[in-house]
Order: C-alpha cells, then structure tokens, then sequence
C-alpha cells in the first residue's frame, strides 16, 4: 500500500505564487520518479514537471522558468514552487510517483488525488 498525500493548492492572482507538496509513503523500497501532471477542463493531462532519484529535472515548455520541482530524499516528498503564476496555469495538480517495492523489480506507479490551483483576478 503506498499513499500519495498532496497539499498546497489554492486560489491565487497572476502574478502570484504557490507551492504544492507531494509526500509519499508506505511500501517503497526506491523511487525511480516523482512526477506533477495538470488536468484543466476539457483538456488532456499533461505533465508539468519530474524529478529523477539522481536529482535530474524536467519541466514543460509552457512553465519554464516560472517553476521549480525540488524533493527531500529522505522524506519522500516532492515540491512545486510556482512564481508568476498565469490564468493558464489553472487546473488540478496531480502527483505521481514511480517506485520498486522490496524484492520485486517490477516498476509501479501511483497517482495522487490532486489538488486544485485556480489562477484569477
């Protein structure tokens, strides 16, 4: 059983910032990846950003430079920092993680519930 508990979002003007935390736990022997998708209505999910367990990062076109995805090994835990946030920017933020279980080279993931961000004025 592994749990994804994601916290952070909320309603914010452009221009303004957030930060989104993702911490997982339960049966993970190693993390290959943490990831943050965005789901805004009526349109495909897509993925924001994504941190390696070697500390490597990604994150798409549309939010360079305006965001940052950090992660504290030991906790488990992954961090999206959003500055000058914009109207597009809207949508439920939803943490994934990629693991191996004990014994088992299997690779899993499991999504997170989401949480909302609403950009508005």
């Amino acid at each position: 059983q592994v749990d994804l508990a994601e916290s952070g979002g909320g309603l914010v003007q452009p221009g303004g910032s957030l930060t989104l935390s993702c911490a997982a736990s339960g049966s993970i022997a190693r993390i290959n990846s943490m990831e943050w998708y965005r789901q805004a209505p009526g349109k495909q999910r897509e993925l924001v950003a994504r941190i390696t367990s070697g500390g490597g990062t990604q994150v798409a076109d549309s939010v360079s430079g305006r965001f940052t995805i950090s992660r504290i090994n030991a906790q488990n835990t992954m961090y999206l920092r959003m500055n000058n946030m914009k109207p597009e920017d809207t949508g439920a933020y939803i943490c994934k993680l990629e693991y191996w279980r004990m014994d088992d080279r299997t690779l899993y993931d499991q999504w997170g519930q989401g949480t909302q961000v609403t950009v508005s004025a």
